[in-house]
């Protein structure tokens, strides 16, 4: 399997059904975007932000190698991918997160896949605030985390938001709560300005070396992925699994020895 670029590997039948989503949408509805390649869950499962990002963008690989050995031209299908990620409460993380990913998946669309289309190179994508990190202590402190997460989202140009709210740790948001998570949203969008510039923080010294430390990273574990033969091979051989998991558990140990400060959970 030689291609113009250096991701592509035999398809899985179970590509089958996307692939044919794509060939029928580019013919019929070339506006609907065929896919949300999600790295939310992944996030949500206690992967740290590198592994969300690599994972994610693994995936998307998958389902690009999977299209292209239909037969399908990348110009063709790749402007409608679209993507979905997590945000958290690290805040230039987040940032550097989000910026790191459009960075790769431009790369990746111009250098490797020779893509054409300036659409083609867009990692659009839609964030949501992240679950896992709400607290049934304290619930309304949820409330600022849910604001910086969001904030970081839009400071990393997401296209889409949803911010939680400040009880879904408890139980299924009550309306009130439900309207202040709308709310964070539609200030941050009309009183705090930051959505009137594009990529605001891209210059800062700080902002673009933690940018480029994030796509190292991210970049060493595509590599890896690669050598295990793409997504659907390092899914199946659980490496993702493992690595989410390792991840989770070290991330839980500094919470319980109080390495990592949760404000009204553990101090």
């Amino acid at each position: 399997y030689i291609a113009r670029g250096t991701y592509i590997f035999p398809p899985k039948p179970s590509m089958r059904l996307i692939t044919n989503i794509f060939e029928y949408c580019q013919q019929h509805l070339p506006k609907f975007n065929t896919i949300s390649i999600s790295g939310y869950h992944i996030r949500e499962a206690g992967s740290t932000a590198v592994q969300e990002v690599a994972f994610t963008l693994a995936n998307g690989i998958a389902y690009v190698d999977a299209a292209l050995e239909k037969g399908l031209e990348i110009d063709q299908f790749a402007p409608r991918l679209a993507f979905f990620f997590n945000a958290h409460n690290n805040f230039f993380e987040e940032i550097a997160k989000f910026r790191a990913a459009r960075r790769i998946w431009a790369k990746l669309m111009k250098e490797h896949y020779g893509a054409k289309n300036p659409k083609s190179w867009k990692l659009r994508f839609h964030t949501q605030t992240g679950g896992s990190t709400l607290t049934a202590q304290q619930p309304d402190n949820n409330i600022v985390r849910v604001t910086l997460q969001a904030l970081a989202a839009v400071l990393g140009g997401t296209q889409s938001l949803h911010t939680n709210s400040r009880d879904e740790a408890l139980a299924l948001p009550t309306e009130e709560s439900a309207r202040i998570a709308l709310r964070t949203q539609q200030i941050i969008a009309h009183e705090s300005g930051v959505a009137d510039t594009i990529d605001p923080l891209g210059g800062s010294y700080y902002m673009e070396e933690l940018t480029d430390q994030v796509e190292k990273k991210v970049w060493k574990y595509l590599d890896k992925i690669k050598e295990i033969g793409g997504a659907v091979q390092a899914v199946e051989e659980g490496y993702m699994q493992r690595e989410i998991h390792q991840a989770a558990y070290e991330a839980q140990k500094r919470i319980e020895s109080q390495e990592d400060i949760v404000v009204g959970l553990n101090k």
